[in-house]
């Protein structure tokens, strides 16, 4: 018996995969759902989008050589004013710091108003060291520095050993502090710096003729 030999002839047509169709056909067996999930072969489409808006009085212009108070405050202008010292960075100001700044690797310094007499901040500050508070009497022996114009003296305050800032923050060892304080207008200023040991002691002087540098604004 002669074998039977069949040709055949297969046509090849190109697929053109569209979003709105599967690509393929599936069994009836298979959920209706697998033709939604289906990934789709058409080509990826950019997508635009475009808006307007109505200028407002917050949209202000970008200012030159603005200082620390005028780049991060817009509604609540400082008190305090002073020059930055080289070497340190201004930063964002808070509710509690009318003036902030960074220095070397982990130095900060900040302008405070605060409450509660100055005896009691001081003692606070030494308390954070692990150090004695001072009475009234003390408090009148310590070392005096000029703070703004007008002949002003503030309290010049050292401490150092292992900082405790509270608020849950671990404390740190191998710091120191170097601040005044100065009542003015019925109120207490603080001008307050805290980082490792080596550099606040390099920065002393800094903060010495900062805070002879200071100036209130007048009401």
């Amino acid at each position: 018996m002669k074998g039977h030999v069949e040709n055949t002839r297969f046509h090849l047509r190109p697929v053109v995969c569209r979003a709105t169709e599967p690509q393929m056909k599936l069994s009836l067996v298979l959920p209706l759902m697998a033709l939604v999930l289906l990934p789709s072969c058409g080509p990826d489409e950019e997508v635009v989008v475009t808006g307007t808006r109505r200028t407002t009085l917050r949209d202000v212009a970008p200012r030159l050589n603005a200082s620390s108070d005028q780049r991060f405050r817009n509604t609540r202008p400082s008190p305090v004013m002073a020059p930055t010292p080289a070497g340190w960075l201004p930063v964002p100001a808070n509710e509690f710091r009318l003036l902030n700044y960074r220095f070397a690797s982990a130095g900060e310094v900040w302008v405070s108003v605060a409450g509660g007499g100055l005896l009691e901040n001081l003692n606070r500050w030494l308390g954070q060291f692990g150090l004695d508070g001072i009475d009234q009497q003390a408090l009148s022996s310590w070392s005096r520095v000029p703070v703004g114009a007008d002949d002003q003296q503030g309290v010049w305050v050292e401490a150092q050993g292992t900082y405790t800032p509270g608020m849950g923050q671990e404390p740190r060892s191998e710091h120191a502090l170097a601040g005044i304080l100065i009542e003015v207008s019925g109120s207490l200023t603080t001008i307050k710096m805290i980082g490792p040991a080596a550099e606040v002691e390099a920065e002393k002087q800094a903060l010495k003729a900062f805070a002879a540098s200071m100036r209130w604004k007048k009401d």
